[in-house]
Order: C-alpha cells, then sequence, then structure tokens
C-alpha cells in the first residue's frame, strides 16, 4: 500500500487577504469586548456565555452561519474561515458557543438532507444566530465514525436516556441527539425547553434535563443530558445520520487545532512580553540563555503547529480525501504543543502565573480540556497509524 502524501504540495497553508481582513475584525472584537479581566469575570459569574459578546460575533458578524450555504442564510464560507475565528477565539479563550454550535452543530445538520424544510430552517436558525446548537454527544468523543447511542427513541420519537460530558449544552436552545430509533440510528432534533409527556391526569412529566457537571475549563462547560420521554424530531435515518455525526466530529477535531494554536500563539506572546519586563540582578530574566533556549524551542513548535492546523483547514475546506490524515496529525500534534505552551507560560510567570488573577490558568485550563475534547493526542496517532499503514511495534 502506498504512504499519502502527509503534506499535500497542494495544500495552501497561507493566509488569504479575505482571511486576515476577518482576523483583524474578529480579534479588533475580543479586545474591545472580551479581554482577560471580562474573562475572569465570566468564569466567576458561572454563566454558560456571555450572550452579548456571542451576539456580537455570531449575529453582527455573521461567524455563526460561516459554514452554512448562502441560500440556506449563511455566509457560505468555508473551513479555512472558520479556522481563523477558531484562532482568535483561543488567543482570548473566549466564553462563546462557536465550536459546539457554529462548528459541530452546524456540521451534523449539513450532513443531513438541507433540502428538508426542518434541517433547512434549523440551519438558518444557527447561521442567523437566532438559536444556539449542542452535538448531544461526549466532548471527548473522537472522529472516525458515529459512536454508539447512549439514547432511545421510540415509535412515537420521543427520546430517553443519559449523555454525559457535553459540550455546549449549557446555553443551548435546541439539541441534536444520535438515538437507536424502532428504524435503528438515527440524528434527532430536541428544543432545550421541550415540554414532557401530558399523562391521562393532565400532568406533564419527563422531557430534558440539563445537568451543569463541574468542568476543569470554565470557560466551556460542560453538563450531562437526561432525556425522559422528550419529544423530538428525526433529521436523519441510519446511514445518512451515521455520516453526518461522523462528519460534525471530523470537522471539530480538525478545527480545534486552529483554537489550540490561537491558545499557544497567545501563551508564547505573553510569556516573551513578561520575561522582557521583569527583572532579576539587573536585567530581563528573558536575556537569559536558559529562557531563550525554551521560548526558542516552544516558537519551532508553534510554527509546526501552525502548518499542521492550517493544512487541516484546507483539507476541510476542499473535501480532501486526505482529511482524516491531515485531522490527525493536527490533534496529534497540536494538542501536546497548546498545553506546553500553556505550562511554560505558568512556570515562566513565576508565582505570578499561579495567581487566580492572572488569566494564565484559564489557558492551561482550556489547553488540557481541548488535549481531551474530540479525540486524545494518542487516540489520534493510531489512527493516523492504520491510515498510513504504519502498524505499532510488536512486543
Amino acid at each position: 500500500m502506498s504512504t499519502p502524501d502527509l503534506l499535500s504540495s497542494e495544500a495552501d497553508l497561507l493566509y488569504s487577504e479575505a482571511e486576515d481582513d476577518l482576523r483583524a475584525a474578529v480579534r479588533s472584537l475580543l479586545a474591545d469586548r472580551c479581554p482577560p479581566s471580562a474573562v475572569l469575570a465570566e468564569a466567576e459569574r458561572r454563566r454558560p456565555y456571555d450572550p452579548a459578546l456571542w451576539r456580537s460575533l455570531a449575529v453582527e458578524m455573521g461567524t455563526a452561519g460561516l459554514l452554512v450555504p448562502d441560500k440556506l442564510g449563511g455566509q457560505g464560507a468555508t473551513a479555512r474561515e472558520a479556522a481563523v475565528v477558531l484562532e482568535e477565539l483561543g488567543r482570548s479563550v473566549a466564553p462563546v458557543p462557536y465550536l459546539t454550535s457554529g462548528v459541530l452543530a452546524v456540521s451534523a445538520l449539513l450532513g443531513c438532507d438541507t433540502d428538508e424544510e426542518q434541517v433547512a430552517r434549523l440551519l438558518g436558525a444557527l447561521a442567523e444566530g437566532r438559536a444556539v446548537g449542542a452535538l448531544a454527544l461526549p466532548l471527548s468523543t473522537a472522529p472516525g465514525g458515529a459512536p454508539p447511542a447512549t439514547v432511545t427513541a421510540g415509535p412515537d420519537g420521543a427520546l430517553s436516556g443519559r449523555v454525559g460530558g457535553v459540550a455546549g449544552a449549557v446555553g443551548a436552545d435546541v439539541l441534536l441527539v444520535p438515538a437507536e430509533g424502532p428504524d435503528g440510528y438515527g440524528l434527532y432534533a430536541v428544543d432545550i425547553d421541550a415540554p414532557g409527556v401530558t399523562e391521562g391526569g393532565g400532568g406533564v412529566t419527563g422531557g430534558v434535563t440539563v445537568e451543569p457537571l463541574t468542568s476543569l475549563d470554565l470557560t466551556r462547560p460542560l453538563a450531562a443530558l437526561h432525556f425522559a420521554q422528550a419529544p423530538a424530531r428525526r433529521l436523519a435515518g441510519p446511514d445518512r445520520a451515521r455520516a453526518a455525526v461522523g462528519r460534525a466530529l471530523m470537522a471539530g477535531a480538525g478545527l480545534l487545532a486552529s483554537e489550540q494554536l490561537g491558545l499557544a500563539e497567545w501563551c508564547l506572546a505573553e510569556t516573551v512580553r513578561h520575561t522582557k519586563e521583569r527583572h532579576q540582578f539587573g536585567r530581563p530574566i528573558g536575556s537569559f540563555q536558559a529562557l531563550k533556549h525554551r521560548m526558542a524551542r516552544l516558537w519551532l513548535e508553534l510554527v509546526s503547529a501552525r502548518a499542521a492546523a492550517r493544512h487541516a483547514a484546507d483539507a476541510l475546506a476542499a473535501d480532501s480525501p486526505e482529511v482524516p490524515i491531515a485531522v490527525a496529525v493536527a490533534q496529534s500534534y497540536g494538542a501536546r504543543v497548546a498545553v506546553h505552551a500553556a505550562e511554560e507560560c505558568v512556570q515562566l510567570h513565576g508565582g505570578i502565573g499561579m495567581t487566580w488573577e492572572h488569566p494564565a490558568h484559564l489557558y492551561l485550563k482550556r489547553a488540557k480540556s481541548d488535549e481531551i475534547a474530540l479525540g486524545t493526542p494518542g487516540r489520534h496517532r493510531e489512527a493516523l497509524a492504520g491510515l498510513v499503514d504504519l502498524p505499532a511495534p510488536v512486543g
């Protein structure tokens, strides 16, 4: 078997002028509305996300619909533009549901039959920022096919079951739920405020319960979802539903690498700034050779992570057959770079980096959470080995 070229000569790793303009606009908004002090304040409020910031980003700038075609109410852009947005969101650890709604939920709906009225209507609502969606799967779910469903659908379409560790469910308006129904695997839409079943006596039972969980990353809260005869609408049957869920997980993992890249870039820039200003023995600590070497090593890792993330975004945008390889490379490498950058940021800030008031801990928590999200680096390396026909060592 021939080994595919991991970085195709056709891949475009450079940013276009339009992408640079988009970056500038998003960065300007986040600098004004989402400085570290604002992120810390949001974390203390325990809100799922900042509604005003999300409205500005999703509705006024139109980023929620970047992946949605024009005819369905979106911007008709590609994964490359979405990657630029995620880089900036990672740079500011912004508490907004872009990954969970604008990428995962939208990608799952795009995998369904968009000519169906209810699918098109949902896509339009998400694209225009009128609703926030969430894919009801654990955030740790790796791409590579649709995972087994833990929710069942009855003959009337009502859902029962539990899903744990779901990102974006707190504060969402609609849930996209993989479930096993009478006709097999399916993807269902459930309104978060859906009423339960009306019993003979007139009482209402069941519905959807969102149970917030204690999350490491306070800017991306997790929840457990409990479905008790919750009314639902089936969006796709067995084959199409599995493909749609698989598509969403692949797109999410590939674009998550761009968020990790932005996070690592901020950590390195902040560390360089601090080591230039912090003095010991009459010299900036950044002038000491040992610290120079540590930051230089991190810079080299970051350059490689950028190439991997851009390749994944470009492959997703072009719907390239190399998408699984590009995503596995980006995640197996980029996740570790983000964690390393955040760890170095905390360490090289000394005691300041260990305080709640300094934002370094937010970046470390997001990096560690992202390392588990949508497949661990080890899981992606295992997938990559199979994709390029590189068997694991024996014995």
